[in-house]
């Protein structure tokens, strides 16, 4: 059985059948570029109609809530934290009064970042003791990092010890349908927030993602009803304590083995006409896990000539080989979405955080005089996303091939390609190839309402002078 994919990604794809179910493999021309994605992680087809884009963030909310209410057989939640507000505890209440969570039939796990959801007195700890407190199928673990110890640990203060590193995945699993964004589950992200929300129906993608979540939880805090936090049961080495070096060989072993074990063992049991591949991509720089970074590098280098590349980040901080590569390497037109200072979430903040916009505004004029020194300027445009009312959390691409109205790939997910994505935190996003039309059409449609609130961006406004000596020495820190 063979599938040809659009022009100028991948030539074609093969879906065969043993024993164990249906397995993919792929052939390419070498003058066709991104042929490679077939071998740089699982690859689970599916039909486009099992894809939905949301593009609201109350309609985000909206899912989140129905999913909670009405899973039968499990939930899996993975945020960088969950806020304190009514919004947030209705999520907790309608996971509580589940029908199925009541009478133990409802696995219920989550996954937040240690320091985030520690942050404050009623923090998200706090918001998910009532689950614990059941006596139910919940788990509810807490990643560390590494990073974070002796006297940093110690006596750095709240927020700041955020800096060292995160767990900043944002995945929303219902029985079998995965919501993958890069949106926090907190009051902001369901009101007025904009970002990328992609609902995904499809077992063996939900089951790859719990399973990848299960190994994270190995190596971090599980959280008891009491609010104390312990080492998960048969995992002896502390993040914390103890061994760092030892800690992040363990840890990068269980990852790096998993994702082996899901690429060489993909079973894919099912049958029916396929028109969409996922990718599933991961970054976990702490711990020398670096699968999404290298992906998504040659994606950008080898975009050919007379294609588009649409690029957002919420937070602009391109690491100087994402830089390096869109200047020297990449012969697409780029067009690069970023926040304007005022749609940025740290706007309006005191000091030294009400400094970041214009940190990333710095960053932008580096990266434009870079581009414009090399000659490049006619093919990257800088854009600020500026909407009233609104702050703007998007990050992804899109690629356009040559002499096409629609883009035939997308990536959606947690990272913003910048330094602490690829460096600090634990990132995951999904590379989506399709040859659907309808989806195409929905992939450029949303991209192009991202892009309608846009403009190019100002690069030359004043910058303080403290945030010049701010980015030259913090900037892989945010």
């Amino acid at each position: 059985m063979i599938r040809r994919l659009l022009s100028g990604f991948i030539d074609n794809v093969t879906v065969s059948l043993d024993t164990q179910g249906y397995h993919c493999s792929f052939t390419k021309k070498e003058t066709i570029p991104f042929g490679w994605l077939s071998s740089a992680g699982p690859c689970f087809p599916i039909t486009a109609k099992n894809i939905s884009i949301l593009t609201d963030p109350k309609v985000f909310y909206e899912h989140i809530i129905a999913g909670c209410k009405n899973a039968k057989n499990r939930i899996t939640l993975v945020s960088l934290y969950l806020g304190n507000g009514s919004l947030e505890r209705k999520i907790v209440d309608s996971m509580k009064n589940n029908a199925h969570f009541m009478s133990s039939n409802l696995d219920v796990n989550i996954l937040l970042d240690y320091t985030r959801g520690s942050r404050y007195e009623n923090n998200s700890r706090k918001m998910l003791l009532p689950l614990l407190q059941e006596d139910k199928n919940c788990r509810v673990s807490l990643y560390h990092t590494p990073a974070l110890r002796g006297l940093l640990k110690r006596y750095m203060p709240n927020r700041w010890n955020e800096l060292l590193g995160l767990q900043h995945m944002k995945l929303y699993i219902f029985d079998d349908t995965l919501i993958i964004s890069g949106a926090n589950l907190s009051n902001d992200y369901f009101t007025n927030r904009q970002d990328r929300y992609f609902i995904v129906k499809d077992k063996q993608l939900c089951d790859f993602y719990c399973g990848l979540v299960n190994r994270i939880q190995m190596f971090s805090l599980n959280l008891d009803k009491n609010d104390n936090t312990e080492l998960n049961s048969g995992w002896t080495c502390s993040p914390f304590d103890g061994n760092k070096r030892e800690f992040i060989q363990q840890s990068s072993d269980i990852i790096r083995q998993y994702f082996l074990d899901s690429q060489n063992n993909q079973s894919i049991q099912k049958e029916g006409e396929f028109d969409t591949w996922i990718f599933p991509l991961i970054q976990m720089g702490q711990l020398g896990v670096d699968q999404d970074a290298q992906v998504t590098n040659r994606i950008l280098a080898e975009a050919p000539a007379g294609s588009k590349l649409k690029i957002a980040s919420g937070y602009f901080n391109l690491t100087t080989q994402y830089m390096d590569t869109l200047i020297r390497e990449c012969q697409a037109q780029c067009d690069i979405l970023m926040a304007h200072p005022k749609a940025n979430g740290f706007w309006g903040s005191t000091n030294p955080s009400g400094g970041i916009p214009y940190a990333y505004s710095l960053i932008a004029k580096n990266f434009e005089k870079y581009a414009e020194n090399e000659g490049q300027l006619d093919r990257i445009r800088l854009l600020e996303y500026l909407q009233s009312g609104w702050t703007f959390h998007v990050k992804g691409l899109w690629y356009y091939p040559p002499e096409n109205t629609f883009p035939s790939m997308t990536v959606i997910g947690s990272p913003n390609f910048g330094e602490r994505s690829v460096k600090r935190d634990l990132e995951t996003q999904i590379a989506i190839v399709t040859e659907n039309e309808k989806l195409r059409e929905s992939l450029h449609m949303e991209c192009s309402k991202l892009f309608e609130s846009s403009f190019p961006a100002e690069t030359k406004r004043k910058v303080p002078l403290w945030v010049n000596v701010f980015v030259l020495f913090f900037r892989s820190y945010f």
